[in-house]
């Protein structure tokens, strides 16, 4: 089965929106690399402060492939994320987890 990986991001109030047109920005750059099955940007609501950047891989080892590959260090350098380069976010975490059941 499938590995999720989901980036926390803890947003400072106000900079939601600037994270969002970063990634708007880069929308599809992952669609096509082996091993990629999803993404989602997930806003939060009720109090919470975090982002939640939701990607599914076939596996692990597709994961770190493309976390090792120049896209993706070309995509995360602070120099493509507009005018301001400054980082968004404040914190961020990677949480890992193995899908153990799938519905579609």
């Amino acid at each position: 089965m499938s590995v999720v990986k989901i980036n926390a991001i803890t947003v400072p109030d106000g900079k939601g929106a600037d994270l969002e047109a970063r990634f708007a920005a880069r929308a599809r750059a992952v669609d096509g690399v082996e091993g990629f099955e999803g993404f989602e940007l997930l806003r939060p609501v009720d109090g919470e402060t975090r982002y939640f950047v939701y990607t599914r891989w076939r596996s692990e080892e597709d994961f770190q492939r493309w976390v090792s590959s120049r896209e993706f260090r070309r995509g995360h350098k602070a120099s493509n994320a507009g005018s301001d380069s400054r980082p968004v976010g404040v914190t961020s975490e990677l949480l890992s987890f193995d899908v153990v059941e799938l519905a579609t």
